[in-house]
């Protein structure tokens, strides 16, 4: 019965969207092979290149992270603040345009099969990066400029470009800058608020692109929603504001400065607004005529028509019309495309729907189908040709040339489908019906959609998808499975010129396309038309499923393995938590002892370099107990006293022991586990500046096998073994507690720090909170006759009232960490800017002395010259910076406010 209705009945019925599929021709061998299939064995790595920061779709920002508390306990925080985030939304939107919008666009040269690949670049992707891809003896190359970088071209603004658009140039005449220099293309780029547009050149002699610089719109007060070029004049283009401006530009009409004025086109859009006002404008596109627009609203499609002194409009498409198979609410429209088989034809795609219409029947779809993609927002249209290029056999040859594939997909979720369709009568070479397809004006869809894996990256065999859908669920509600993968973000397929050169030819054709991936890696590979999808991936199937990081941390899984559990035991954490480590300790010991096993010789290596640290910093393997001057003197950031006991008691160990809790890197990388297999562990390196132990200002890995790491014990441990091996506590072994030496020291560095301070008192009488710790030689890394100054604070945050004190709101043992410690920068550095001066230039940008991590180097006067600007910025901050001047006033440092 189907069968029997009218090609407008027929087009209601969205093929997949139900049982009856009217316009849906299946036949195989009149059409051909319409799946496409990557060919691992074609991938080819051009370069790779830095790709900014990605900035996070709006259900993964702030408060997201935010955790809520028991609602018994403290109210929720992210709800509180949540209805503040709901007006971010749209802006929002605009810094998730990387995942919107494809970010290559492919220029072939009109001379040679030559491709220039164009995409934003730079920290901000204020910038079009472009390189060439030629093909020379037999041998693909990648033009690079003469350092091995992409060459850039400025677009004389720092605002990111969220979109940009080719217009390749065929006509010869048009010629270029020189003989030796072709015009072979235009590019538009638009930010969120301009336009600016290039010229894209050959060069002939070096044989390398160049772009030149034409100009730039005016900076409008609205958001730029969509630009592109006319089809038929190359010199003009459009452009869409967020209001429903249209603009049109001519690149024949340059102003002043560089500086393009638009035409601003009269639209009544008030005949079609209504109620419906605040409706998003989407995209725009030229149609059959110069002066013939498709603008496309989230709710509708219009058609403008400007040949006339009055502008008239059209409605083309509205969502209500597709209301039988598209009943959500929420449904609206995504994306707009040109389409063939010429300029009479567009397609739009929406929520659940992807329909190909014709200016001239408005309101009537040509054809439809039901997509399963997820917000897809990015749509093309090709020619199946395009797709189904150098091939060994021309069995299919008409239906290429007769047949259109729309390419509809999201970079953000990575799905992309091809959608074919073409003349409904069969494709016999040689037959009447093939004759009067060529003037045929009814469309079908050529086989239902199929998916075409763009990444390389997606096995969709059963093991996989389960293997997926049980990672999803074991990420918090927050994350998005994706951000754990490599991700498209954007494609551009190259010509057969080119494509012909790299491969040989395949059974039923084929395409290659560039594409760079987010982490910055530019890709080549061809896909070829195949008869059916290849579910299983050759070299996916076994590999992990998150391949990479590139957002967030990775979750791999080995397939057809069980996730391997190492154990560790934490029966000294425990003990420490319950308070008897000191007896878990000397029981392990006795039972060590017992066994008469010999004692592993120190390394002779960790020996010399721990002497070497502590004779650096004024203690010799020979010292009883060590100054705790010395200590002080190793403070050089803002330290806690707690932190300067706690570098007297490691001081206090001895040597032996210090050895216990530092090794080479070599000899402690794999431990026995739990079920006696290797596990690696990390510890940090100890650092080439003279520090004390624990060594607190330290690098991250990686290390070298012959970095001294550590501690590798922990260091209540070590206080322990100290005591029941050595007895220098004065505590006993039954009622030794960390807590209480560590208490002890923190008492005994107190009284010894205001012992100094009100001794010093009154030798510095400009200063009453700096006291100086140089007494008899003790400070090696300073002359001992000129004083070493220290100052003493206590940060804002931690000044409670009286009243938080009596009502308990303040722990008594926080008050270890209240009082901070740090050296006083001497200022002595007088030189000026003619002379050469190292880093001690430094010292009087603030009170703190500063130590440097790097080789000794001098600076010049160019350098100086920079270092005098930035000290005259950083002085304003300080004068305009409250917390900082209070700062400086509580450490006596009112002057240096005013330096």
């Amino acid at each position: 019965m189907a069968r029997e209705f009218s090609e407008e009945w027929k087009s209601l019925f969205p093929v997949g969207g139900s049982t009856v599929s009217p316009l849906l021709f299946s036949d195989p061998h009149s059409i051909g092979p319409i799946f496409f299939n990557p060919n691992p064995n074609s991938l080819t790595h051009l370069f790779s290149s830095t790709i900014p920061s990605l900035s996070l779709p709006h259900h993964l920002l702030t408060e997201r992270y935010l955790v809520s508390s028991d609602p018994s306990i403290l109210p929720s925080t992210a709800s509180s603040i949540a209805t503040l985030f709901d007006s971010l939304i749209e802006v929002i939107d605009h810094n998730v345009s990387q995942f919107l919008h494809n970010r290559i666009h492919l220029l072939k040269c009109r001379d040679s099969p030559n491709v220039v690949i164009l995409f934003p670049t730079g920290a901000n992707e204020e910038s079009i990066g472009f390189f060439m891809l030629r093909v020379k003896d037999s041998v693909l190359e990648t033009r690079l400029d003469v350092k091995g970088n992409v060459f850039r071209a400025s677009t004389g603004s720092k605002s990111r470009i969220f979109r940009m658009s080719v217009n390749p140039v065929t006509d010869s005449e048009l010629g270029g800058a020189s003989d030796s220099s072709l015009v072979i293309g235009y590019l538009l780029a638009s930010s969120l608020y301009s336009v600016c547009w290039f010229t894209v050149n050959h060069n002939l002699n070096m044989d390398s692109p160049s772009m030149s610089y034409l100009g730039t719109s005016k900076v409008f007060k609205e958001t730029v929603v969509h630009a592109c070029w006319s089809p038929h004049i190359p010199e003009e283009s459009l452009v869409l504001l967020e209001s429903g401006q249209l603009f049109l530009f001519d690149l024949e009409s340059q102003g002043s400065m560089n500086v393009f004025k638009g035409t601003r086109l009269r639209v009544p859009w008030s005949d079609w607004t209504g109620s419906e006002e605040n409706k998003a404008w989407l995209s725009c596109e030229f149609s059959w005529h110069p002066r013939i627009l498709i603008v496309a609203r989230c709710d509708a499609v219009f058609l403008v028509d400007l040949r006339l002194k009055e502008c008239s409009v059209t409605c083309l498409m509205k969502i209500e019309t597709l209301r039988m198979y598209a009943p959500n609410v929420n449904e609206r429209f995504l994306a707009l495309s040109r389409a063939g088989p010429d300029d009479f034809y567009f397609t739009v795609a929406s929520s659940s729907l992807l329909v190909l219409c014709d200016v001239r029947k408005p309101l009537m779809p040509i054809l439809q189908w039901k997509h399963n993609i997820d917000e897809p927002c990015y749509m093309s249209v090709l020619s199946l040709a395009t797709l189904r290029s150098h091939s060994q056999v021309d069995n299919f040859k008409l239906a290429s040339e007769m047949g259109f594939c729309i390419i509809l997909g999201s970079f953000w979720n990575s799905e992309f489908n091809v959608f074919c369709y073409g003349p409904a009568v069969p494709f016999r070479k040689g037959s009447i019906t093939s004759k009067l397809s060529k003037i045929s004006t009814t469309f079908c869809a050529w086989e239902l959609p199929s998916e075409v894996n763009l990444s390389n990256h997606e096995c969709h065999c059963g093991i996989c998808l389960f293997r997926e859908d049980l990672s999803k669920d074991a990420l918090p509600e927050w994350v998005d499975l994706q951000l754990k993968k490599e991700m498209v973000l954007g494609f551009g397929i190259l010509s057969n010129d080119l494509a012909s050169l790299l491969c040989e030819p395949d059974e039923h054709g084929g395409f290659t396309l560039v594409r760079i991936t987010s982490s910055g890696r530019f890709e080549l590979q061809r896909y070829h038309a195949s008869w059916s999808l290849a579910r299983k991936l050759e070299g996916r199937h076994e590999a992990d499923l998150c391949t990479e990081s590139h957002l967030l941390n990775p979750r791999s899984v080995k397939e057809n393995k069980s996730a391997e559990l190492h154990y560790l035991k934490l029966d000294y954490l425990r003990a420490y938590a319950n308070g008897n480590l000191a007896q878990i300790v000397t029981t392990k010991l006795d039972k060590a002892y017992s066994n008469d096993q010999e004692e592993a010789p120190f390394s002779s290596e960790v020996h010399e370099l721990l002497c070497k640290k502590l004779n650096a910093c004024g203690l010799g393997h020979s010292r009883s107990s060590p100054a705790i001057t010395s200590i002080f003197n190793d403070v050089k950031l803002p330290a806690s006293f707690h932190e300067v006991a706690l570098r007297k008691l490691w001081t206090d160990l001895p040597l032996e022991l210090l050895q216990l809790a530092f090794m080479s890197y070599s000899e402690c990388r794999e431990i026995n586990g739990f079920n006696q297999t290797r596990v690696p562990l990390e510890f940090l390196a100890v650092p080439d500046l003279p520090q004390l132990p624990p060594f607190f200002s330290r690098k991250p890995s990686p290390h070298s096998d012959n970095d001294i790491v550590g501690p590798v014990i922990p260091f209540p441990v070590l206080l322990v073994i100290n005591e029941v091996r050595y007895g220098y506590s004065d505590l006993g072994s039954d009622g030794f507690s960390v807590e209480a030496e560590l208490d002890l020291k923190y008492k005994e560095v107190m009284q010894v720090a205001n012992e100094i301070a009100a001794s010093s008192h009154s030798s510095m009488p400009h200063d009453d909170h700096a006291v100086s710790l140089a007494e008899e030689n003790e400070d090696p890394w300073a002359d001992s006759s000129k004083p070493k100054p220290f100052s003493t604070y206590r940060p804002i945050a931690l000044t409670f009232s009286d009243t938080d004190s009596v009502q308990g709101k303040r722990s008594s043992t926080n008050k270890i960490y209240e009082s901070f410690i740090f050296h006083v920068s001497d200022k002595s550095c007088k030189q000026t800017e003619s002379e050469s001066v190292g880093a001690e230039m430094f010292d009087d940008l603030c009170p703190i002395e500063l130590r440097f991590d790097a080789p000794e180097k001098k600076f010049e006067d160019q350098s100086l010259k920079a270092y005098t600007y930035l000290k005259k910025k950083m002085s304003r901050w300080h004068e305009e910076f409250d917390l900082y001047k209070e700062f400086c006033i509580q450490s006596g440092f009112e002057k240096a406010v005013n330096s």
